[in-house]
């Protein structure tokens, strides 16, 4: 399934069904972190969107929809860092790496442990 990228505030909303594994607009809403909150018909009309993109599926329950996620975080994860590296790292992780190291952004102690995980992941 081809899926577009999503907006910040769809990422957001997502992020809210995704934790809570589908939920109606109120529910979802009140999930959000405080700083994320928008308007109830502005988080509707998002979650419209994510409809629309393929992100959610409408149950209906009596007059009410639930909506719950037709992708997992980590499928939505995979798909874009995919798409993340090959637009700014020339489809290659290590340049990423490195570039995180140079901003220091990674610390020789993470950099250890995803050493570590690359030797247990190969075993």
């Amino acid at each position: 399934m081809k899926l577009e990228k999503l907006t910040i505030q769809e990422e957001e909303a997502m992020l809210s069904v995704w934790q809570l594994k589908g939920g109606f607009v109120k529910e979802i809403l009140d999930n959000m972190k405080p700083e994320e909150q928008v308007p109830y018909t502005t988080l509707a009309s998002t979650i419209k969107n994510l409809e629309r993109k393929g992100y959610v599926k409408a149950v209906k329950y009596a007059n009410a929809k639930r909506y719950e996620p037709t992708i997992t975080l980590e499928e939505y994860r995979a798909k874009f860092m995919n798409s993340f590296v090959g637009d700014y790292f020339k489809n290659s992780y290590k340049e990423m790496v490195s570039f995180f190291i140079k901003e220091e952004k990674l610390s020789e102690k993470e950099l250890e442990e995803l050493m570590e995980m690359i030797k247990h992941n190969k075993s």
